[in-house]
Parts: C-alpha cells; structure tokens; sequence
C-alpha cells in the first residue's frame, strides 16, 4: 500500500489516535456486568497507553529516548539506576518496598521535556532532592547522563502495595525501552515473566539485566536465562550479567567495571539517531498494532455492558407494560363498579334521582339549590367523586405493583444489585413503591378525564336530532353514566349490569341509547376509554421515569462501540501507509 506523505500521514495517524482517545473517555463500565474488573482494566490501560506513550512520542518523535527499568523486588533496580549515572539520584533501601515514588533521571538538556509532562502526564511531578511523595514523579538530573536517553527507576512489578504494582505497569507501558532487572536467584519467577511476554506482544524494545550472579555459577543461569527468553519469543533481547559482589551498604553503588557494557550499550543509542529511532520505532510499531487488536475487544465489551444496561431498561418497560395491561383489566372487570361506586349509584337509583335528573330541569335546579343549603354534592356528582376516587386507588395500585417488580428484577441482577447499592438504602426504598407525587397526579389526570367525558357527551350532543333530548336528560349524567359504561363493558355498551345491583345497567343502557343511538353509544365509550388509557399511560411513563432516569448516559454513547471499531481501523490503516 502506498505511503502517505511523511508529515501529512504522521499528522492523519496522530488525528485518528486522538479520536479514539475522546471514545475513551467516557465511564463505559460503570455497572457490574460480566468481567467488569477486567474490563475497567483494558480500558484504563488503552488510555493510559494513549495519554502516556502513543500521543506524546508521535507528537514528538524526536523527543529523548525513555528507558524504564523495572523488575521484581529487592532485584536492585535503584542501585543499579545510581551507578548508571555514577551518583545517588534515587534511593535503594532494605525496606519492601523500595521505591516508593519514581525516579526519572535525565540530562539537564532533556529534563524540560520530562517536567513539561508531555509524556506520563496524569502523575504530578517533584523536582529536588528527597525520596518524593508517593504518587509523584521525581525528576532529577545528571550530567554523566548522554543527553537523547532518560532513565526512570519504577516501583516492584511483584510489590505487595497493589498501587505500586499498577504504577510499574503505567511507567512500562510509557517506556520506549525495557531495562528488566532480575537477579540469579528469581530470574525464572512468574510474575516478571508475565511482564516480558507483555513485552513481546507489544513489540516493546527490550534489554534484561541479570543481576547478583555467583561467579561459580554464571555460564549456568546465564545459558538458562537465554533458553527462557528464547522459549518466550525473546531471543532477540540483548541480556547482561551482573556479577556478585559485596557492597560495603545498601546504599552503595556498583563499580563501574560491573555496569560498563550496560553504560556503553546506553550511551551508543543516545549518540547514534539511527539506533535510537530504531528502537522508538519498534515500540511504537508494537504499541499501535496493539491498539488496531485490543480496541475492537473493548468495543465487544462495551456491547456486553450496553447490552446488560439496556436489560435492566427493558425489565422496567415490561413492568410497567404489565402496569398498563392490569388497569385496563382492571377497567373491565368491574371492581370499579363494587364498593363506594356500587353504594353511590344504589342511592342514586332507588331514591329515584336518576329519572327526576334525567328527566326534569326544575328538579336538577332543586338538586343544586338544595346542595348549596345543605352541603351535600348533587347524587350524579357523588357517584362521579366515588368513580374518581376508584380510578385513582387503582392507578396507585398497578403503579405499586410495577415499582416493586422492578425492583425485585433489578435485584436479581448484579448491575441492577450494583446500581442500586451506589444509589443507597434511601433511594431503593422509594423505588420500591409509587413515587410519593402519583396520588395527586393521579386524581388530577382522572378529574381531566371526567372533563373530558362531560365534552364529549356535549359533543354528541349538538347534533340538532339529539340536542333535545340530551337537554332534558342532562349533560352530568349522562356523563356519569358513560363514565360507568367504560368500566364494565368490553367492545361498546354489552350491558352496564356488571358489578351493579339489579337491572339498573339495562336501564342506563337504553337511556343513553335513546339519547345517542347504538352505535354513538359504542364509539362514545371507546373514545372516553382510549382517553383515560391514555392518560394514565403517561402516569406510568413518568414513574417508570424514576427508574430509567438512573440508566441514562450509562456506559457511553450508544454508538460508542461503532466509533471504537471505527477508529481503531482508521489507526490500522493510517499505521499502514505511515512508514515510522
């Protein structure tokens, strides 16, 4: 494939990286879903890998050559740091563990490059003498140091302080060279070994030093070191051997016959541009074709843990479906039509008000002028508070069942377990119950839809054959009894009979029949059903809100996974065409 031009593809290559940096920086695991700590793991390393190597050195490839040394505890890393550099720039100790806040050591030519934080910039830096505060980068310099070439002296990779071990990791990751200390005593421990086939399937630039080797037995584990590295696909890594020796203290550093070919190695790639670049481009190569194979399994991750959020979105969708599906049960199967409802319409039927207020004007103005001297409401208008109250009880009702099986569902469920614990005993406890607004929204949705009704029974009614008698029955109860046809009949009015003493729904029935006709009477009901259907719907939708409220932005954009494989193609391609 043909090459980009050199700065134009170098600055295409740079653009995708920062691209697929911006998709990284999102919480896209927020919710105990599959491996998630491995997954948070793979994230915050592609990140890392990004903000500490990738972007810094391709935004500077010239920049001074990074060499970390890392290795296992007590390996003598620090003391073998201080005799690189002939001075006591870092320091060594008997305590585990030792180093305690890294060191970086650089020429005074190239220390500006290192302070500026262009690369490793998360980490605070600490110039001066001192050990360093923990979780900050130490920075000091040498003259006896080639300037082009930083050391950096990293925490155990094996330290029993777990955020020692992931810093060491952080600091290889930024490396543009592995130093890898061990020791003839533990040069075949795993946990190193770990790190070096780490090292291998990133491509890493690498160099093993093996220290404290008896005299007696060097040819030994040196040829055995050779056979590990070679097992591991590592031949290629140059190995030096340090010999034992005895230090008058911890705090001594070795003769400078022990660490010369270490020295020299170093010093010929800061004096010579074509090793040095070799070396950076091998790293960099590695690293990017790490990326172009570790972001499409992030992004197959990430549509684990959409899909895990998008479960728990539709477990609450379905219990309030259910929600929806109890009430219109519950407006078919009369229960409505029992208790307070059923006593109302009794007295409103055998006192005889219904056919005085259906038939006689003067004695609905008698009704309202006897409710204003008594207080008591107009017998149409109990039966219509009683409705109302009915409606709403059982609004509260389904809304109550549909909060406590979301709960529950979310329970069953770690991410739903997960999320909420983070949200507390006190929000959980709401949720398991309908929101503490829903009976006055409740009672305000069914007053409207009572309204509602009362218009299209004056609706119905201004068609000139109908306006007649629809005024010598009364709007309110005629309202009232269609109002009551919605709750106990099924396709149109089949009979008002259900759940109502006697043959009183035979008698509603005709009565608005006579008013409307047959098929009006239908369609009336229908319509005020589908209303009230309506908005209760949307009391629903505002309380399954409280749940799904908690699921909004989680995990990402929804397209995050795309955009991931997206841009980690664009790397690999535009990685392709750039020669490094």
């Amino acid at each position: 494939m043909a090459g980009d031009d050199g700065p134009v593809g170098a600055q295409r290559l740079l653009g995708a990286l920062r691209e697929l940096r911006r998709h990284l920086d999102q919480d896209l695991f927020p919710l105990a879903i599959g491996d998630v700590a491995a997954d948070r793991r793979m994230l915050k390393e592609l990140s890392g890998q990004l903000d500490d190597y990738l972007l810094p050195r391709l935004t500077a490839i010239d920049a001074p050559l990074l060499a970390v040394v890392g290795g296992s505890t007590g390996a003598g890393k620090s003391t073998l740091v201080n005799s690189l550099v002939g001075a006591d720039v870092t320091e060594p100790g008997v305590l585990r563990p030792t180093t305690l806040a890294p060191t970086l050591v650089a020429n005074p030519a190239d220390v500006a490059w290192f302070t500026a934080a262009h690369v490793l910039p998360g980490i605070p830096r600490a110039t001066g003498g001192g050990r360093g505060e923990p979780g900050t980068l130490r920075i000091a310099t040498s003259d006896d140091l080639p300037a082009g070439l930083a050391l950096l002296d990293a925490p155990d990779v094996d330290s029993v302080v777990s955020a020692n071990r992931e810093l060491a990791a952080q600091l290889l990751a930024a490396a543009d060279l592995w130093l890898f200390v061990t020791t003839a005593a533990r040069y075949a421990d795993e946990v190193p070994w770990s790190f070096l086939r780490s090292a291998r399937e990133r491509s890493t630039a690498l160099a093993v030093i093996l220290q404290r080797v008896p005299p007696e037995a060097s040819g030994p584990v040196t040829a055995d070191l050779t056979r590990l590295l070679r097992e591991n696909g590592l031949a290629g890594a140059p190995l030096f051997s340090v010999p034992e020796l005895e230090l008058t203290s911890e705090r001594a550093r070795l003769p400078a016959s022990a660490v010369r070919p270490i020295s020299g190695w170093l010093a010929g790639l800061a004096a010579d541009a074509r090793s040095r670049a070799a070396v950076v481009r091998r790293t960099l190569t590695g690293a990017l074709d790490s990326v172009a194979v570790r972001v499409p399994e992030l992004a197959d991750r990430v549509d684990r843990q959409q899909a895990g959020i998008a479960e728990l979105r539709a477990v609450v969708d379905e219990a309030y479906a259910s929600a929806l599906h109890g009430f219109d049960e519950g407006m078919r199967d009369g229960v409505l039509l029992r208790g307070e409802v059923l006593a109302r319409w009794q007295d409103f039927v055998g006192t005889g008000d219904l056919m005085r207020s259906l038939q006689s004007r003067v004695a609905r103005l008698r009704d309202r002028v006897t409710a204003a001297v008594t207080g008591r409401p107009t017998p149409d208008r109990e039966l219509s508070v009683a409705l109302e109250s009915g409606v709403a009880a059982l609004i509260r009702a389904v809304a109550d069942g549909a909060a406590e099986r979301s709960v529950e569902s979310w329970l069953a469920r770690p991410a739903g377990r997960d999320l909420l614990e983070r949200s507390g005993v006190a929000v959980t406890g709401r949720l398991g119950r309908a929101g503490a607004e829903l009976p006055g929204r409740a009672e305000t949705a069914v007053r409207a839809w009572q309204s509602h009704v009362l218009h299209l029974v004056r609706s119905e009614g201004a068609d000139r054959r109908t306006l007649a008698r629809a005024a010598s029955f009364g709007v309110n109860s005629l309202g009232v009894l269609l109002m009551l046809a919605v709750f106990s009949a099924t396709g149109g009015i089949t009979g008002i009979e259900v759940g109502i003493a006697g043959g009183t729904g035979v008698l509603s029935q005709k009565l608005l029949e006579a008013v409307f006709g047959d098929q009006a009477v239908r369609e009336l009901t229908r319509c005020a059903r589908e209303d009230l259907r309506r908005r209760v719907g949307l009391l629903l939708d505002g309380e399954r809100a409280r749940f799904t409220s908690l699921l909004t932005g989680l995990g990402g954009a929804a397209d995050t996974a795309a955009r991931l494989r997206e841009t980690a193609r664009a790397v690999r391609e535009r990685r392709e065409r750039q020669p490094l």
